[in-house]
């Protein structure tokens, strides 16, 4: 004997939740507890499911009777978090040869055939696996839907089933075998999902929208997915009147009506009505924008199902803010609506999703945003372009210092090798440009100015293409893009993230123009400036080479007081951009060969320049050449070593403080030691910096303070923190570089394996890209511990590009540091961040009441 089906009616009180049940079903009970006029619905829990997959075969008799007398029903999936998916619905369940006949009677043969040959077809693929070309020529007449009943029962050697009970077992059946087959478990693992999931089955009357009034079915929506403004958007098919209309609003504030016929305020203006109304008890009630599935029958509405609307990221922030300020939700629920990762499309130009895409190379999303642009091969011809505004994207094999020029004239930069944090994929985050390292499979020939893709296409110098950095793709040709929003409802947002984080968010600026955009995203100071990319600049750079190739230390003194009036001037708009803020100003870092060419025709214009003979320009960039210019002659052994550089920099620095200050504005710079390895270095670097300021004070006859700390980027500093931190203010972990000598990878290389690495386990994630807890984190806490058991008020930060990432940050917050620092443009994802953590670490009394009560299913479409 057949046990007998153990199901649940959905009512306001039923016993019921997204654990056992799947979150379609919790779903639905809370629109009847909003009185929604939802057609009669029972729930099959996960063990039901569960076992039916597995062969029990349940009694249905009760499960039916409680639709009544010839039951029509649908069967939708409901599974524990909907974007785990699900197999598809099955409508119609319950169609047979009677029911057409009665059905004809009330709403006509062809609207009756139509239902009844819907559910063949759907029974056919779904149920018995059959091939859906059988079905492909034929139509709803009453030969095709006899031809479809033939192809069925040929393929199957039996007769279409007529008993209801018959069919919903198979399509309970086949949904339930479908969950827990391979593939279905695969997919929804990489989705986030346990590979035990549960599912749960929703079984609900049919409510057909069909009759000789007006009826029909739809989904409306009152917000825009793409906006988040007030929008009337949907779909409307009306079969009383053969015709699809759209359900929005027939007025000059929306869309006017057209060649496809009224709208639904037109043909069912109380429905209409009534469906705004239940829009707003839904707003309110479930805390949350909702996309309504509907059908009419006799002008009566009944209301299928409600999800959230789909929205872009820009849609989502808009969407929460004014739900906040409509006092729907707190604020902070707000902040928690908004996934920090996803603020990158507001920031900056966004390919269109609705665009055809022809991707032709693919690599790293090493910067996000969008932009479109002539192919150009070298700094120069970025620079040419740039000064005809002709939009280009720089494509190099791999960038360098001198490449600095272009990538500023650039629109976008495209590499063929490197990793996330590779020369490339720094500065043009820090330049807010689009950027895509390490694209392999294709050929960049820089003589021949040309990219050969994979197929065998070719492009050249002028061809129009598309960077997205977001997706790490190059297209062929112009794409449609969208504007960055940063409007209103952003910067609320914003700054009720200010409100509620607990770490502070710096910048990585290196330029004037850098500081600028970190004051428009409210930075709470530069975290680093790197002060050898001022250097860069054409007048300057022809100072720098003078002193590269300066014979004596008076020479270069030379060489560098014609630096000093530059860099002073430089450090001066940046104090005067940030008004008071604190700035970080590293010292000099790169080897001096950096700044010299490579090229025969760079080395023949440098030794014009400078009247030398070629030959001598070579010999000395041959001197300068290292094995390894990354371990070798750069950050404070250059200052050891060439000490007037620095003391040119420390009278730069104090000098626009003081100059600063005669306008108003108190500074009290923060100048950073870059690669300590022993503490002897700080202890001669700190003896120079105090003379220097010693000598400025006193020539200007005003006092200033300096605060002294240490860039840790090497095993060693990390290990001697203790001793450092005696003579220092701050420590600042340079994590990029301090991640490449934990693990002894090139960061520059490292793009190359680094998928493959992954994706077999031996990196859970790219350690350039998210902060490597067990190792490098062990060292920065180490650090930390041994730092403030030297000096209990030491400044804890880190400044490398784990400062904009959000899991980075929640190991900075625990570990106590008092900032973080990144890119310009990944300042506001880390303010989002940090509010994201900061909330989630409250006390349970004290937490906002999250979006996350109505249960997961408001965050999917399906």
């Amino acid at each position: 004997m057949q046990k007998i089906a153990p199901f649940t009616v959905i009512s306001k009180t039923a016993a019921l939740s997204g654990a056992t049940h799947g979150q379609r079903a919790k779903c639905i009970q809370r629109l009847i507890r909003l009185d929604m006029p939802v057609p009669h619905t029972v729930s099959l829990d996960f063990d039901a499911v569960h076992a039916i997959a597995n062969g029990t075969r349940f009694d249905l008799t009760d499960l039916l009777g409680s639709f009544g007398s010839d039951p029509l029903v649908s069967v939708r999936p409901s599974p524990e978090f909907p974007e785990w998916g699900g197999p598809s619905t099955v409508l119609d369940v319950g169609m047979n040869d009677a029911l057409l006949v009665s059905l004809s009677e009330k709403i006509g043969s062809d609207a009756a055939r139509s239902i009844y040959m819907r559910f063949i077809v759907a029974y056919a693929i779904e149920v018995a696996r059959l091939d859906p070309e059988h079905f492909d020529d034929l139509d709803n007449s009453r030969e095709g839907l006899l031809n479809a009943l033939e192809i069925y029962q040929e393929e199957m050697e039996e007769p279409f089933p007529q008993d209801p009970e018959v069919q919903l077992a198979a399509v309970l059946r086949s949904m339930a075998r479908a969950w827990e087959g391979t593939s279905a478990r695969l997919l929804r693992q990489s989705r986030g999902a346990p590979a035990d999931a549960g599912l749960g089955l929703v079984v609900q009357r049919m409510a057909l929208g069909l009759g000789a009034q007006e009826a029909g079915s739809g989904v409306i929506q009152f917000v825009s997915s793409e906006t988040g403004q007030a929008q009337i958007t949907g779909r409307y098919l009306s079969q009383s009147q053969g015709r699809e209309a759209l359900a929005q609003k027939a007025k000059a504030l929306y869309l006017e009506k057209d060649a496809r016929g009224p709208s639904l305020e037109d043909v069912a203006p109380d429905s209409f009505l009534e469906l705004q109304a239940l829009s707003e008890v839904l707003r309110s009630g479930l805390r949350e924008e909702m996309q309504i599935e509907f059908t009419l029958d006799a002008g009566e509405l009944s209301v299928l199902d409600a999800v959230r609307v789909p929205r872009s990221s820009r849609a989502a922030v808009r969407i929460a803010v004014s739900l906040a300020e409509s006092g729907v939700i707190t604020k902070e629920d707000a902040l928690l609506r908004v996934e920090p990762r996803a603020l990158p499309e507001l920031l900056h130009r966004q390919v269109n999703p609705n665009a055809q895409r022809d991707v032709i190379a693919h690599g790293m999303a090493a910067s996000p945003g969008a932009a479109t642009g002539a192919l150009v091969f070298s700094a120069a011809a970025a620079q040419a372009a740039a000064a005809q505004d002709i939009a280009c994207i720089l494509v190099r094999p791999e960038t360098a210092p001198e490449d600095i020029r272009g990538m500023h004239a650039a629109a976008a930069v495209m590499t063929e090798k490197g990793g996330m944090t590779s020369h490339a994929a720094v500065i043009a985050r820090g330049l807010g440009k689009p950027c895509v390292v390490g694209t392999g499979g294709v050929s960049i020939d820089i003589r021949a100015k040309t990219l050969t893709i994979p197929d065998g296409r070719v492009f050249s110098e002028g061809d129009l293409v598309t960077l997205d950095g977001t997706t790490g793709q190059c297209l062929a040709g112009e794409v449609s893009l969208m504007e960055p929003s940063l409007d209103g409802s952003f910067r609320t947002l914003m700054a009720w993230a200010d409100q509620a984080r607990d770490i502070g968010i710096r910048v990585n600026a290196d330029t004037p123009s850098d500081a600028e955009v970190a004051r428009r995203f409210d930075a709470d100071g530069i975290g680093l400036c790197r002060t050898e990319h001022m250097f860069f600049e054409e007048d300057r750079l022809t100072v720098m080479h003078e002193m590269i190739f300066a014979e004596t230390a008076e020479a270069r003194a030379a060489a560098l007081e014609r630096l000093l009036p530059m860099q002073r001037a430089d450090f001066r708009s940046l104090f005067e951009i940030m008004r008071g803020r604190p700035v970080c100003i590293r010292l000099f870092d790169p080897p001096l060969h950096e700044f010299l060419p490579t090229s025969r025709d760079g080395i023949w214009s440098l030794a014009e320049a400078l009247d030398l003979p070629v030959s001598t320009v070579q010999h000395r960039i041959e001197a300068l050449t290292e094995y390894n210019p990354m371990l070798g002659m750069r950050g404070v052994r250059l200052g050891i070593a060439m000490p007037e550089i620095y003391d040119m920099q420390a009278r730069a620095i104090f000098e626009a403080t003081l100059d600063t200050s005669l306008r108003g504005s108190i500074i009290t710079p923060e100048i950073m030691l870059p690669l300590v390895s022993a503490r002897r270095e700080v202890e001669l670097i700190k003896s120079n910096i105090d003379a220097v300021a010693a000598a400025v004070r006193v020539e200007r006859g005003m006092r200033f303070n300096y605060r002294l700390g240490v860039m840790v980027e090497t095993p060693r500093a990390a290990l001697k923190a203790g001793e450092i931190a005696e003579l220092t203010d701050f420590l600042s972990f340079g994590t990029n570089d301090l991640t490449q000598m934990t693990y002894g990878l090139s960061r520059d290389d490292a793009g190359r394996f680094m998928g493959s690495y992954v994706q077999q386990g031996v990196f859970s994630e790219d350690p350039f890209h998210t902060l490597d807890v067990d190792g490098v984190g062990e060292l920065l806490n180490m650090a930390a511990d041994r730092g403030r058991a030297a000096r209990s008020d030491l400044t804890l930060s880190i400044c490398g590009e784990h400062g904009g990432d959000p899991d980075s940050i929640d190991f900075c917050r625990k570990a106590g540091f008092t900032y973080v620092s990144c890119s310009p443009f990944r300042v506001p994802v880390a303010r989002i961040a940090a509010a994201h953590l900061a909330l989630t670490d409250l006390p349970m009394e004290k937490k906002p009441r999250r979006f996350n009560l109505l249960g997961r299913v408001l965050r999917s479409g399906s």
